[in-house]
Parts: C-alpha cells; structure tokens; sequence
C-alpha cells in the first residue's frame, strides 16, 4: 500500500506529477488486475476470445497490431472483462504492480467549508491535519481497510479475551485454519474444534469448526483434542 501525503494548499497538480511517475514504473494505484489471459505460443497464430463486449477499442486487429511490436505473432488471448488498450499492453509486459493507494490530504486547518465539500469528492482520499492532529483516526481506518486486515482476539479457557494484542490476519476470508496457523503451524494437527464470539456466529458463544469464517473483532477459543 502507499500513502500519498498531499497539501491541501497546493494545486491538484501535484497529485497526477505524482501518479504519472508512478505509472512510468510500472505502478498502477487503485486499479484491479486485469482479468486477461495472456499465452505466448510457437506457432498456430493468434487466438483471440472475450466473454464480454468490447467497448474501449481492444479487439482481435488491435491485439494482432500491438502484438507485432512486440514481435509475438502467436498467442491465446482471453478477455474477461471490458479492457482498453494499456491494460492489455501491461498484461503482455507482465511487470506492473497493482496497489492500493490513499490520498492523505494535509493542512484542513487552513480550509473553508467549501473547499473541504471540494476534497470531499476526491476517491480513496483521508482529509487531516498533521498539526492538529485531526482526524487521525479516521486515517488508520482507512488503511486498515485497504490493507484488508482482520483483528481476531485469543480468549484462553478460563480467561478474559487478550484485547491487548489481537492476531492480525490478512486474507480476504479468514478461516479458524488460518487463525490457527497464525498462532501457531502445528496447532491444526491438535485442533478438536473452537468457541466464538462476535459478529461471524448467530449465538455467543458458537461452537465452530475450522472452516468457520471471521469477522472483524471476533473472539476465538482454541479446544484441543484430549
């Protein structure tokens, strides 16, 4: 993830300086990967395929065209989405990077109201004041969010739950598996089942198993095999 810390007082120019650097390394912020299957082959031409119309001018001449450059005449090409012609081409490259990016917009201190209603518009932005310290809060949230992170707390068997130091898991859809190997890689092989609290079970507790989904902020407890 990267942090773009921008002032407020300065022009919105600054912040596409910033990007078109960034892009001439390869470094595209926000942006999914492209779904687009790319196979160089020895021979048999170019087979061309796309699940969706094409709306932003990449089509089988396009593809042959730009593929000429690179001097490939045969490859498997498959669009699963509505692509233009740059995202193809870094697909063909293969070197670009995908991140997640906030604007950290500064000085808010030295703004009116209506200017603030401005920035508000701007995507993936985080307006602050380093000085004040305003908003700092929101800040972490933000990047916690971007970073897709999950905060699990432990709670030993007789205990009140460790909110002190929670276990930070970064998958998308965090399993007790993966609580577990966060703890420890050889505590699956002992694991009988788990007791949670939170927002991922109906009842508090719930009995789970280790294919059992968490939330944000849930409470586990581990129940090993006897």
């Amino acid at each position: 993830m990267i942090l773009i810390v921008l002032d407020c007082m300065k022009p919105v120019t600054h912040k596409r300086i910033i990007e078109h650097e960034l892009g001439g390394f390869g470094i595209r912020l926000n942006q999914e990967v492209p779904d687009i299957t790319f196979r160089r082959k020895n021979g048999g031409g170019l087979n061309f395929q796309s699940s969706v119309p094409q709306t932003k001018g990449l089509d089988r001449d396009v593809c042959t065209r730009l593929l000429k450059e690179f001097r490939i005449s045969s490859a498997d090409i498959f669009l699963r989405g509505d692509y233009d012609i740059d995202q193809f081409i870094d697909v063909v490259n293969g070197d670009c990077i995908y991140l997640p990016a906030l604007y950290v917009m500064n000085k808010i201190d030295q703004l009116t109201i209506e200017e603030l209603d401005i920035i508000d518009q701007m995507p993936y932005h985080v307006p602050i004041s380093g000085y004040h310290r305003w908003n700092m809060d929101d800040l972490m949230e933000e990047i916690w969010d971007a970073l897709k992170m999950m905060r699990i707390y432990t709670k030993p068997k007789g205990q009140i739950p460790d909110y002190d130091e929670p276990v930070v898991l970064h998958a998308v859809k965090p399993t007790v598996e993966d609580f577990c190997n966060r703890l420890h890689r050889g505590l699956i092989k002992t694991f009988h089942y788990a007791w949670v609290w939170g927002s991922s079970v109906k009842h508090q507790p719930q009995r789970v198993g280790k294919q059992h989904v968490l939330h944000d902020e849930d409470v586990v407890q581990i129940v090993k095999k006897v």
